[in-house]
């Protein structure tokens, strides 16, 4: 097996699940869910994590199940060195993979034996070890664990092939870091899920990030309440594809600490650590809300939060154990093999003390302990690969790694389902559905609205059209009856005339007659005529009064087709009447629906408060109302008194942002009423504490505001607060830049050279330190008086302002000294040319841990460059650097101390002149 272990090549792999866990216990509070999980070889032990009986007592209140630390052995063949120096000796190891068993020869004829979980002979192939060790951890991973997959063993047998192999020029030589992520991008939705990484190294007991080597002291964050170690300064890189991933684990693996010694010619001095964080949504379950109405008790809505399951995968390729005498270590690279015999023995004691169910882990005896704390005796799935060789010479040590392998399997797990309700999800959601229900009641209100318009514009039409026909047909037959009435008179006065007429022509021919009988005559004549004539006018008269029958019958229907309208209009007007009296109820359901969804908002926004493990409570108490205009806003931002500055506080100026608005705000830091001021700039101060502020403040100018509060207001109050929240501003390299660009270290400095207030200087300085960690901005930031405000603000004597001062310095003598390794700066400190070094020099043995603290840092970066040295020999810094190098509590600054005083020519020449003892 080849000791060169830093070479690889990327390939995906379908993931096939076997062996998987057992479906999920319930939990009412859905912050954390258990289900049972396949575990060979239970034993009955401490389910403690590494030294946290708190850790115990959840374990006890959440239901888990126990899982036993599964070990493999794995033996390396031997190298060309060995053929060569042992080819006369047998192999102190004999392998038995069948019986799972191990036998360590003492001598020809003596032999103990030993079982694991798993042997691997020379000759097994890395995808049998990735399937027999970390394949089920993998798989545990992606339901919701924690898992851990570890190895063990001496220098030079393995580890980093077994892992970190990147198998480039050949694929079957991947490692299980390879194949693991190739399974997990298999399984995982990348448009759903979220898979991110972080790989780091402990150098000497410092965490120090392989993806970025400056960010090189790395803090251990625990949570009080579940034990739960995290890393918040390591950086964290979201994978997509596993080209990516590759390349970062090539940027890793060139960045890790190696050496040659007599035992592995590319020998690891660091344990490297890769954390791979699965986050995955599954479908959520049923909650009931219930709400009142009228009529009772009834369902109001059905919410299915979606469910978030986090699994984390540690893959820790630790440090080779080694033997000085051995190895051939010496100078700095002894001290390396000091520092990992240290943590190893640390992880061995506390992995006996769990094995013998002792009361007391000594978990923070170590760096190493304390990432490992949930690895054994925790709540992961743990798989362990201890690695040996066969030679000979090296059974002390094939020794002790194997009983290290089996007082780890007597460690047992209580293994925890990582599930959490996305109530954030939930909550978008229900924002989403709310606006579609409003929009969709507007738009039926609207279009209810269009029908009734649309109703009443029809039926005026047609009651207008019905009464303009009845006006036209009565017209219509007024004029025909007057027309056939004339007609009929012309024609009685035309035959009257024609018989005088005739009368008269009868009367002239006649003449010779008797006058008795002309007249008897004439009186039959005419009596005939009158008679025909009355019969004619009897006969106008009754087609005149069929005639007007017929007109008055015409008439009565027209009287009644508007009847028929007017009933129509009446109806009509009971329709419009109803859909009022609907739109009337529409309007009270939205109203109604309004104040349900109102409820379950607030519901919800108290569930997600209680569910997130990273919020506060909630403020003791808050305004009710929210603001409707300018004086409601102020009278709210009055409301906001500063009695608690904790928590409580943080969660009600949250409720403010959120019901205000950040530019109602703003807009009140330019109110003319000072006390609407001071109480503004406090929200904005306490907004800009929370990292998911920061950048809406800026970008809706509320930076700009603060300085011109610096700039133009007169109360110190307003200028105390204000610098604060240009402190939190200033914590977002981005917003460093836009500091500076608007003047920003000038008005801090006019403000502290008018200030008085310890509390006032506090935050001054506080931003000033911020800002002295940017690297970019070191020859501007002393160019515009940056360093002497600070030294300036030393005149309050207050401890507080003075760790704030000594922080600036710190992080303007690292800015330095990592420019000046680069090589992007070269002359003296511009902190010496200041005159700074005098007060450095004083406040080094500061009788405050946090001022000495930053002042030893600040010498230490200071002395890393020899064109410094003469003014620090001159300073009387050199005393203060043996001092540091002696007496320091830390051990990381004792050590750097230490080292600067070894590698500097004018502090070693100088210090054989006095002859100090170090």
């Amino acid at each position: 097996m080849a000791n060169n272990f830093r070479n690889g090549s990327s390939h995906r792999s379908s993931l096939t699940k076997t062996d998987r866990p057992l479906s999920v216990n319930s939990n009412a509070k859905g912050a954390v869910k258990s289900k049972p999980l396949p575990a060979s070889g239970l034993r009955k032990s401490s389910p403690a994590s590494l030294g946290s009986a708190a850790a115990a007592a959840a374990a006890k209140d959440d239901a888990g199940v126990l899982g036993r630390v599964r070990v493999a052995v794995r033996l390396r063949s031997r190298n060309e060195e060995e053929m060569v120096a042992d080819a006369d000796f047998a192999d102190c190891v004999e392998l038995q993979p069948e019986l799972k068993r191990l036998k360590l020869r003492k001598n020809n004829w003596d032999a103990d034996t030993y079982e694991f979980d798993e042997v691997l002979t020379e000759f097994a192939s890395q995808k049998r070890v990735y399937e027999v060790v970390a394949k089920p951890v993998v798989e545990s991973v992606l339901d919701g664990y924690n898992g851990t997959i570890m190895a063990y063993g001496q220098t030079g047998t393995g580890k980093t092939y077994t892992l970190g192999r990147l198998g480039e020029e050949d694929k079957a030589s991947r490692g299980i870091m390879v194949r693991a992520m190739e399974d997990i991008l298999a399984d995982v939705s990348l448009e759903t899920d979220s898979l991110t990484v972080s790989y780091l190294q402990l150098y000497m007991e410092t965490i120090q990030d392989l993806l970025d080597p400056s960010n090189d002291n790395i803090s251990i964050v625990e949570d009080p309440k579940t034990g739960d170690v995290s890393l918040p300064g390591a950086n964290v890189v979201e994978i997509r594809d596993q080209q990516s991933f590759m390349e970062l684990l090539r940027i890793g693996e060139a960045n890790r600490f190696a050496a040659n010694t007599k035992l592995n010619t590319t020998s690891s001095r660091s344990h490297a650590i890769l954390m791979v964080h699965v986050k995955r949504s599954v479908e959520g379950r049923d909650i009931a809300h219930s709400g009142e109405n009228g009529n009772g008790t009834q369902m109001v809505k059905t919410l299915k939060p979606p469910i978030v399951r986090k699994g984390k995968l540690v893959v820790v390729d630790l440090a080779g154990s080694e033997r000085i005498d051995k190895s051939g270590s010496e100078g700095h690279t002894l001290e390396e093999a000091k520092s990992i015999n240290l943590s190893l023995s640390a992880l061995g004691k506390c992995i006996n003390a769990l094995a013998e169910g002792s009361s007391h882990v000594p978990v923070r005896d170590s760096k190493l302990t304390r990432l490992l704390r949930d690895s054994f005796g925790g709540t992961a799935r743990t798989s362990l690969v201890v690695t040996i060789g066969p030679s000979p010479r090296h059974r002390g040590e094939t020794a002790s790694t194997i009983m290290f392998g089996q007082r780890a399997m007597k460690v047992e797990n209580m293994l925890k389902l990582k599930e959490e309700f996305d109530y954030k999800s939930l909550s978008r959601r229900l924002d989403i559905q709310l606006d579609k229900l409003i929009v969709e009641n507007e738009r039926k209100q609207k279009t209810f609205e269009d029908e009734i318009e649309r109703i009443t514009i029809e039926a005026q039409n047609r009651i207008s059209e019905a009464e303009r026909n009845y006006e036209d047909a009565l017209e219509k037959e007024r004029l025909k009856y007057q027309k056939d009435y004339m007609e009929s008179i012309k024609k009685l006065e035309e035959k009257w005339i024609l018989n005088q007429q005739k009368q008269g022509s009868e009367r002239i021919m006649s003449g010779s007659k008797d006058y008795s009988s002309d007249v008897a005559s004439n009186g039959k004549d005419s009596m005939a005529s009158v008679v025909e004539e009355l019969a004619e006018v009897k006969k106008l008269l009754l087609k005149e009064t069929k005639s007007r029958k017929a007109a008055e019958g015409e008439v009565n229907n027209l009287k009644s087709q508007v009847a028929q309208w007017k009933r129509s209009e009446a109806s009509g007007n009971t329709e419009i009447l109803k859909l009022r009296e609907m739109l009337e109820d529409e309007t009270q359901q939205k109203n109604k629906l309004e104040g349900e969804i109102a409820i379950l908002q607030s519901q919800l926004l108290q569930l997600s408060f209680e569910a997130d493990e990273t919020s506060k409570r909630l403020d003791r108490g808050g305004s009710a109302n929210g603001p409707g205009s300018l004086d409601s806003l102020m009278t709210e931002v009055r409301n906001q008194q500063p009695k608690d500055s904790g928590n409580g506080e943080k969660a009600s100026i949250a409720k403010l942002f959120e019901q205000v608005g950040l530019h109602k705000i703003l807009s009140l830091l330019e109110a003319e009423d000072t006390d609407v001021q001071i109480h503004a700039v406090k929200v904005v101060a306490n907004l800009a504490s929370e990292e998911l502020n920061q950048a809406k403040i800026v970008e809706a100018g509320g930076l700009s505001s603060l300085l011109m509060l610096l700039r133009t207001s007169e109360d110190e109050t307003i200028h105390r607060v204000a610098a604060g929240a240009i402190a939190n501003l200033a914590m977002n390299e981005t917003n460093q830049e836009l500091i500076m660009t608007q003047g920003g270290i000038r008005l801090l400095s006019m403000t502290a050279a008018n200030a008085e207030d310890p509390q006032t200087l506090r935050m001054i300085a506080g931003a000033i330190a911020n800002l002295c960690g940017n690297d970019k901005l070191q020859t501007k930031l002393r160019g515009e008086g940056g360093i002497k405000a600070l030294l300036g603000m030393v005149r309050c004597g207050h401890p507080d302002v003075l760790a704030q001062v000594a922080r600036g310095i710190a992080n303007f003598a690292k800015c330095e000294s990592r420019a000046s390794t680069q090589g992007t700066k070269t002359g003296k400190s511009l902190l010496i040319e200041d005159g700074a070094l005098s007060w450095i020099v004083q406040n080094a043995n500061n009788g405050a841990s946090i001022i000495r603290r930053h002042i030893e840092l600040a010498l230490c970066h200071l002395a890393q460059h020899e064109v410094n040295a003469k003014d620090m020999i001159t300073g009387g810094a050199l005393w203060e650097l043996v001092r540091i190098s002696q007496d320091c509590s830390r051990e990381d600054i004792r050590t750097l101390a230490h080292r600067t005083l070894t590698s500097s020519p004018a502090f070693r020449a100088e210090i054989s002149r006095l002859r100090i003892e170090r």
